[in-house]
């Protein structure tokens, strides 16, 4: 019996490039004629291309130039211009909200106005995105469920950088641009607050993020494993069961507990992901608007025990008049 490839030992097939199906009246065309990349056909298809924008991918794409645009020269201009310094501190250079002292309004370029430009190309780029996704899904006959979780992770985004900033009264509170900038700002969040492990919601979102990571990863498994019989054929063997499926569905059984279908493991996946980000944005909306100190709530709350007397150690917060 001849057994299909999997990723361990796939079979590259070239012949002519496919196209794509017809799109609908009045879209534009697909650019370039596509080609094959041997060593991505070692994880994916091998054929690239070729690529559809259309009016919303377009402006979606000169929006991101922009960000990027204002973002690079930014950081030349932190280094002097000097493009080796440029590379080399990459990872450290950031571009910086207003401070604190402007509140909401317009600071000057050098004092967060740039990065208030920059904030602004950066979510016309991701909103038209969204546009493209979901009309794409629509003229192509698609369920929009993909749109709709994009949507979750922009939900994330845009409380990260606005709706929290507008809560809280000031642009400062906003992520800066930057690698390390970043990641300190995630750091220094959590300790002036009082430690993001007692966000309840933080702890919901990797419970999520871990899961759905593991989700994927025993159903890519899975499916490898059952490749040999045709099991990777999903959408066909949804409507007209195969051995490949059964034998999926039996291990999962086997193992867990309970059956798990073609489609069901695609939910779990879904609403796992989703709700990663969607805890993770209740978490940060609710962070120094609502609660000051998570340490102070989760003890108040029960959800964690407080720190024990070691030293006579006091905790500063206590003292502090910090709000719980």
């Amino acid at each position: 019996m001849t057994e299909y490839q999997n990723i361990f030992n796939r079979v590259q097939i070239r012949g002519e490039t496919y196209p794509g199906i017809a799109l609908p009246a009045g879209d534009d065309d697909r650019f370039g004629k596509g080609f094959f990349a041997y060593w991505v056909g070692k994880v994916a298809n091998a054929q690239v291309g070729p690529i559809y924008l259309g009016g919303w991918g377009v402006a979606s794409a000169l929006c991101f130039g922009i960000a990027a645009a204002v973002v690079g020269f930014n950081f030349l201009a932190q280094v002097g211009w000097d493009w080796i310094q440029f590379v080399r501190q990459f990872f450290w250079l950031g571009l910086e909200p207003p401070l604190p002292i402007y509140g909401l309004h317009l600071p000057p370029l050098a004092e967060g106005g740039w990065w208030l430009i920059t904030g602004f190309f950066l979510t016309a780029s991701i909103l038209c995105w969204w546009v493209r996704v979901y009309t794409r899904a629509r003229a192509l006959g698609l369920g929009t469920h993909v749109a709709w979780a994009f949507a979750a992770a922009i939900f994330f985004y845009l409380s990260l950088g606005l709706f929290r900033p507008l809560l809280m009264g000031n642009w400062g509170e906003a992520v800066p641009f930057g690698m390390f900038p970043h990641l300190d700002w995630t750091a220094a969040i959590s300790i002036r607050y009082g430690n993001f492990y007692y966000n309840p919601f933080h702890a919901l979102s990797i419970a999520f993020l871990y899961g759905s990571a593991v989700l994927f990863a025993m159903h890519g498994g899975t499916l490898l494993a059952v490749s040999r019989y045709g099991g990777d054929r999903e959408l066909e063997q949804i409507v007209d069961r195969g051995t490949g499926v059964e034998r999926a569905m039996l291990l999962w059984r086997w193992q867990l507990g309970f059956n798990a279908t073609i489609e069901s493991f695609h939910r779990w996946g879904y609403w796992f992901a989703v709700l990663t980000v969607l805890t993770a944005a209740l978490g940060i909306l609710l962070t120094g608007t609502v609660v000051d100190n998570w340490y102070l709530w989760a003890v108040k709350h029960s959800f964690v025990p407080s720190y024990p007397p070691v030293f006579h150690v006091i905790d500063p917060a206590l003292t502090s008049g910090v709000a719980q």
